[in-house]
């Protein structure tokens, strides 16, 4: 395991640009897509052979795959916001 600390510029900027991009509706963004999946989901509202191939095999994948997309991007937003402090606290907010 290295022992050396480092973080430039770049790498600040990158951590702030993540997080804005999170914080700017992503997460967001796939829940709308989430919902309008489950819209298309229902029988009552897109039936046939090609809405029930989407519904029981396209959606499941795609549904779980979007929530765990969620819940990886949450866990990077706290992973981000937790390195980024120690950044400034170690006195790298110059």
């Amino acid at each position: 395991m290295s022992s050396r600390v480092l973080s430039t510029e770049a790498a600040k900027s990158a951590i702030s640009q993540i997080q804005s991009i999170i914080n700017g509706g992503l997460t967001d963004q796939i829940s709308a897509l989430d919902a309008q999946g489950k819209i298309l989901s229902e029988p009552n509202n897109w039936d046939g052979p090609l809405a029930e191939t989407f519904r029981n095999d396209t959606w499941p994948t795609t549904n779980t795959a979007l929530k765990n997309a969620i819940q990886k991007l949450d866990e990077l937003h706290r992973e981000l916001k937790s390195i980024s402090t120690n950044i400034f606290t170690a006195g790298g907010g110059n």
